[in-house]
């Protein structure tokens, strides 16, 4: 009985010194990199509307896309960000975008109690730079932390599409000329964990020089308020 304790302690304490090795053993990543892959959703506004022009319903973005890391100081909570990533975005609106019969494109603001309408949209496809400056309270082993991650979005407008429904005609466009193939914006996106909010913030019209309402350029941004979720 006496040598069935002794190995019975014996086997215990070498277990008990591999698994304590095993913990020992275990390294930490001292090269981590955080919140390379993201994923968005805003509600859209517009910004410098012309008279008359208002929103109604839900104007709404989605964004994805996938940002390299590049931290800048020894603790690693200091980076720059560049990626790729896409967009949609829809907004809904009283400004009707037709084709004019001589070339070209009119635009008119409706009044809903004079002429009814169902939908009145225009929504952009987006690929999209993002470069962010960022900030973090991060640890190589601490997954839920602070960051505030401000910067610059360049974005390259490949398709856009318009769509008016109402009782009397309707009426689809798509890849207006009008619309500026290049977007640039300011953007800012802080929380904690899993839950971040985030904003877009326009520098350029959506539509060019060309695009006219009432004999005045339309000069309308793009301004995005949502939720980004960060994906390591």
């Amino acid at each position: 009985m006496k040598y069935s304790f002794l190995l019975f302690m014996g086997l215990l304490f070498g277990l008990s010194g591999t698994a304590q090795q095993a913990v020992d053993t275990v390294t930490v990543d001292n090269k981590y990199r955080e919140d390379q892959f993201y994923l968005g959703i805003s509600y859209n506004l517009l910004g410098g509307k012309p008279s008359g022009v208002s929103q109604n319903g839900f104007s709404s973005g989605f964004q994805l896309g996938f940002i390299r890391d590049m931290p800048i100081n020894k603790r690693r909570n200091l980076a720059l960000g560049l990626g790729l990533g896409a967009s949609i975005n829809t907004y809904h609106q009283n400004l009707v975008i037709t084709e004019a019969i001589a070339g070209g494109y009119e635009y008119t603001v409706i009044d809903d109690n004079e002429t009814p309408f169902s939908k009145n949209r225009f929504s952009t496809y987006i690929l999209e730079v993002p470069f962010e400056f960022r900030w973090r309270t991060s640890t190589a082993t601490d997954y839920k932390f602070w960051r505030i991650y401000t910067g610059l979005k360049l974005g390259y407008v490949f398709s856009n599409s318009t769509k008016f429904t109402s009782d009397l005609f309707s009426n689809k466009l798509s890849k207006v000329d009008d619309f500026n193939d290049i977007q640039l914006g300011l953007t800012l996106n802080a929380g904690y964990g899993t839950w971040n909010f985030s904003l877009y913030y326009g520098l350029n019209p959506i539509f060019n020089d060309t695009a006219i309402v009432n004999d005045s350029v339309i000069d309308m941004n793009d301004i995005r308020i949502g939720l980004a979720f960060y994906i390591l």
